[in-house]
């Protein structure tokens, strides 16, 4: 049977898309999210707007995902044999987390639904600190010590008490 050359290049480059491996994605610079950001107060609908609001949405959302799943993986390990010791930090961890949400374990609360506007204003206030933005060359970093700088998680009562 005769292929023709157009369905020969397909199946090929796609074998070789399976065997390359794989590489990890570029991390955003800060001065890449900067430039996006500085177009948010002007047109935040706007293409850079939205890419601004975009990835600092992502950053939340994947330090809570990944915040509740290790959470989970934790008391999972803790329930297999656990001492009276364990099961007490067990059960004060639990209440921190039904606190302050499963963001605390990244050092930031969001708490009660903060609109997300508000923590775009605190970010982009960041990015324009021209000596923050020359010492984090990530925008994760960035991102990241603004939410714990304006986003600290309250002292739990029961920690002041210990």
């Amino acid at each position: 049977m005769v292929y023709p050359l157009k369905y020969l290049l397909i199946v090929g480059l796609s074998g070789l898309g399976i065997s390359a491996p794989a590489t990890a994605v570029d991390a955003l610079s800060t001065e890449e999210l900067a430039s996006h950001c500085e177009h948010y107060a002007k047109d935040p609908a706007g293409k850079d707007g939205i890419f601004c609001v975009r990835y600092i949405q992502g950053f939340i959302d994947g330090a809570v995902a990944t915040d509740e799943r290790v959470t989970l993986n934790v008391a999972a390990e803790f329930e297999e044999e656990e001492s009276f010791t364990e099961r007490a930090a067990r059960i004060r961890l639990g209440s921190r987390l039904d606190r302050f949400g499963p963001s605390v374990y990244a050092e930031f609360c969001l708490g009660e639904p903060v609109p997300l506007a508000a923590v775009v204003d605190h970010v982009v206030a960041s990015l324009q600190n021209q000596q923050v933005v020359a010492n984090m060359p990530l925008a994760r970093d960035l991102v990241y010590l603004t939410l714990r700088t304006d986003y600290p998680c309250m002292e739990d009562p029961a920690d002041a008490n210990s």
